[in-house]
């Protein structure tokens, strides 16, 4: 808990450059003290990654994924300061653990450490060797993370893995597990309509009573935005972006089918706040939407003066912050490419299009040995987990399971946590709930997954 309170007190975060390095630092001081023998950085067009190999003359060898950034913060929205790393009693929980990072991914990745420690301890050799990478801009689209990966001495460690894991914090606040078999890929962006570039308009901000006899660039951005989806804003409408979408197969159909039985809409809506699903369509195809459509979502929307009070200005600058969620077999540099054309093809080509992130998406098969692993400990702990086809959320798996790797990949792990990207977010240490794993029960998943692994055929 105290390796975990360190590791939060240091922010790293990559959309600020602040603290990574240092961040970066101490995640290689936690993973030599952990037993890694060999624990490299590596440099990068951005922010460096590590590549790191536990040989513990084991005949399977098994992958791990870290990441050592968090999101940014806004310190005023929180209860207890993001950086202090608080102990906090929550009903109904118990003590959780409050800070940025703590359940995205410091808390599962602390936990896995102890597990390392504790096999230490108890006068054992690690039942699988490891070889681990981790970078520190997963929370900006991981830009360069094929960087460290892709290098021939990282690609000749991972070669004879049987499938790289993520550590994760799995259980609902009921005990529930539900797995995914991969992840949407996404693109993240900037859009950016100026007077400068448009020919059109000022080309600095100017008395709003201008309107009258100039254009604004700030319109312009919002026509070009409008042409991108359905008008309710729920559909994409780039031409060609989802031409290569592929559809949900018969035994995708199947584990939806089955997730919606078991998991519950109330509890669903309750957690987001939200009365709806989109065209009020029932709690299944919710699911299916959530796990086949892709998306074109505004993030922020930023442009002239937005303090308190007005200001009467024309502004020459408006950005539209955009994320766009792809569905296998979607690729990042294709959607890219279709929403250039997009925009040119409507008059828009002046708007400056930034991608600042970004993947494809990643799928492994529910018979891979990884998964098998996995779905055996949870069976073993009397917990039967929903199964999905993927995550809605994004990582970079596709560097694992495409070429030249073609890995299985996926997440796991005990415990509970919420709040990711979030105010207080929190990772449970203590647990009171009967149902949820403590900060213990969750070293102990990794230390039985460790073993389930090098047992699995």
């Amino acid at each position: 808990m105290q390796r975990l309170q360190e590791w939060i007190k240091q922010p790293s975060i990559a959309a600020e450059n602040r603290g990574v390095n240092e961040g970066c630092e101490l995640t290689m001081r936690f993973l030599r003290e952990a037993g890694f023998g060999q624990v490299t950085k590596i440099p990068t067009d951005g922010q460096p990654g590590i590549f790191a190999t536990l040989d513990a003359g084991a005949p399977r060898t098994l992958g791990l994924y870290f990441m050592y950034d968090v999101k940014q913060v806004d310190p005023a929205e929180w209860s207890s300061p993001p950086w202090a790393a608080a102990l906090v009693d929550k009903p109904g929980l118990g003590t959780a653990l409050v800070g940025r990072g703590a359940v995205n991914q410091k808390g599962p990745e602390a936990s896995f450490i102890a597990a390392l420690h504790a096999i230490r301890a108890a006068g054992r050799k690690l039942p699988v060797n490891l070889v681990l990478v981790a970078e520190g801009e997963e929370e900006i689209g991981s830009p360069h993370f094929p960087q460290v990966v892709r290098r021939p001495e990282v690609l000749a460690a991972l070669k004879p893995c049987m499938g790289i894991f993520m550590p994760s914090a799995e259980q609902d606040l009921d005990g529930k597990v539900t797995m995914t078999l991969g992840a949407k890929g996404v693109v993240e962006l900037e859009l950016v309509s100026s007077g400068e570039r448009w020919g059109r308009g000022p080309r600095k901000d100017i008395h709003s009573s201008n309107k009258a006899r100039l254009d604004s660039p700030a319109w312009h951005l919002v026509e070009a935005l409008v042409t991108l989806v359905s008008p309710d804003g729920n559909d994409p409408a780039i031409d060609g972006f989802a031409d290569k979408a592929r559809p949900v197969s018969a035994a995708e159909k199947a584990m939806i089918v089955t997730a919606a039985q078991r998991l519950d809409e109330a509890t669903a809506k309750k957690q987001m706040g939200v009365e709806h699903w989109v065209h009020d369509v029932s709690w299944q195809e919710a699911l299916e939407l959530l796990m086949s459509r892709p998306t074109v979502n505004i993030e922020g929307l930023v442009g002239g003066y937005t303090g308190a009070g007005g200001k009467t200005i024309l502004p020459h600058r408006a950005v539209a912050k955009i994320d766009m969620r792809l569905v296998p077999d979607m690729q990042a540099s294709e959607a890219l490419a279709a929403l250039k054309a997009h925009l040119a093809k409507r008059g828009f080509g002046d708007i400056e299009v930034n991608m600042t992130g970004g993947y494809n998406p990643n799928s492994t098969p529910a018979d891979a040995a990884l998964i098998r692993a996995q779905v055996a400990v949870y069976k073993q702990k009397g917990i039967d987990p929903i199964i999905l086809p993927r995550s809605a959320g994004s990582w970079p798996g596709y560097v694992f399971t495409d070429d030249p790797l073609h890995l299985a990949a996926g997440h796991f792990g005990m415990g509970h946590g919420s709040g990711a990207h979030a105010p207080d977010e929190y990772y449970v240490i203590e647990s009171k709930n009967e149902n949820v794993q403590g900060m213990d029960g969750a070293v102990r998943s990794f230390v039985e997954y460790l073993y389930a692994v090098a047992a699995t055929k």
